[in-house]
């Protein structure tokens, strides 16, 4: 350490998830909050402190108000019945911004539903002081119009906001990658633009965000790279047991252990780019039924962390800052039942109980030397938005209505 370089505590937490956390505002910011008191023990009076939240925390949000469907036990079967109990909402949506039922249901809420995201973000950033990287939620793109938001139509992507310990934004990043789970026959999200990856310098750290899948895509990761990154941020929320199989795109055939091909994440890219530092919070967690597993790590330079230690099911090995053990250890076939057991509709007393955990480890790095991005206009949208300067766009009664009653009226014409 250099008497020129600066020193940063960073922080990833793995929460458990259940669908009652997003049935109310309250809910939310309770569950938002007791991830940050799991982080206050970690962090350091004497630095900045990087707070770092897990993927997709803010989509179950579409749940907000919709508790009684709970009860219908699966994720499609209550977004249909929220669908059809909200069709004076999600109707026009699907007919005026030509979407799918599953995003026109996402976007009927989301204009609340950011609003709250990002305000409890902001109030929990300025209250423990930190550098929060607020995890992703799915948003639309906004842009200002004198003093209200105005939405483009049909666009949602999933998002990372990062906040100063101010509440103020710094910036925002999409993924770019997206699951299958994400696309069309998910829940249906816009992919990001690759142009559009920026690096933001902080005191935490020149902070570049790779969403899950993206930090395992190398042009994702050399752009950061190339743009300076020193401190890679990649929320996850992994949609399947940790210890099964899995094929991921581009190649879904190349089937591997979980934990063998998340090496090739956070891990690699602090073994072989000059991106030195990464953290990687995952959620766990059954949410209605499904299942969401992982181990959260925080990766460096292997002369910083040389004891070896890796992920479940794979040799150990230097550069992890920190790790999350997984529920137990043992050999592969153990490990995969054990899955099993703890995935959603198992129906073994072992349902549920992942992991828990908080991280911290201490970044060492160098003087920032880049110049702040310049913000596009969606941020300067959702920096007022935080601010409260601006209301999110609502929509009058009366449009809705008439969206509705168009069909009825254009069969009356042609029935005359």
């Amino acid at each position: 350490m250099t008497s020129s370089s600066r020193r940063v505590r960073a922080v990833a937490v793995q929460p458990r998830w259940h669908a009652t956390d997003f049935v109310t505002a309250d809910a939310f910011r309770h569950w938002m909050r007791a991830q940050l008191e799991e982080a206050r023990p970690h962090l350091a009076p004497d630095r900045p402190n990087l707070v770092v939240l897990t993927e997709l925390n803010g989509l179950p949000l579409v749940l907000r108000g919709g508790g009684w469907a709970l009860r219908l036990r699966t994720f499609e079967r209550v977004a249909l019945a929220l669908f059809v109990a909200r069709l004076p909402r999600t109707l026009p949506v699907l007919l005026r911004e030509r979407v799918s039922p599953i995003r026109a249901l996402q976007l009927a809420g989301i204009d609340a539903n950011t609003a709250l995201y990002l305000r409890t973000c902001r109030d929990l950033a300025r209250e423990y002081g930190v550098y929060l990287c607020c995890g992703s939620a799915p948003m639309p793109r906004y842009t200002r119009r004198g003093d209200h938001l105005t939405r483009t139509p049909g666009l949602l992507t999933n998002q990372t906001v990062l906040l100063d310990p101010q509440g103020d934004l710094i910036g925002v990043t999409d993924k770019i990658h997206l699951t299958p789970d994400e696309q069309g026959g998910g829940v249906d999200l816009t992919p990001g633009d690759p142009r559009e990856l920026r690096v933001f310098p902080t005191p935490a750290g020149d902070l570049g965000v790779a969403i899950s899948l993206d930090a395992f895509r190398p042009d994702v990761i050399g752009s950061l790279e190339a743009q300076g990154c020193t401190v890679l941020l990649q929320p996850d929320a992994n949609g399947s047991p940790w210890t099964a199989r899995e094929g991921l795109p581009p190649d879904p055939a190349n089937l591997r252990d979980q934990p063998v091909a998340w090496l090739e994440s956070s891990w690699q890219v602090t073994s072989t780019t000059r991106i030195r530092y990464a953290v990687n919070p995952m959620v766990v967690g059954n949410l209605l039924d499904l299942t969401f597993d992982g181990q959260s790590g925080i990766t460096g330079p292997h002369e910083e962390a040389p004891r070896p230690r890796s992920y479940v099911m794979t040799d150990p090995r230097p550069g992890f800052l920190a790790l999350t053990p997984w529920v137990e250890d043992g050999p592969p076939e153990q490990l995969r039942r054990t899955g099993q057991l703890l995935a959603a509709g198992s129906g073994h007393p072992r349902e549920n109980a992942y992991r828990t955990d908080t991280l911290h480890a201490d970044l060492t790095l160098p003087p920032t030397t880049l110049t702040p991005p310049a913000p596009t206009p969606h941020e300067d949208a959702l920096r007022a938005l935080i601010r409260e300067e601006i209301r999110p766009p609502s929509r009058a009664p009366w449009a809705a209505l008439a969206l509705l009653l168009l069909p009825l009226l254009l069969l009356v014409r042609r029935n005359r």
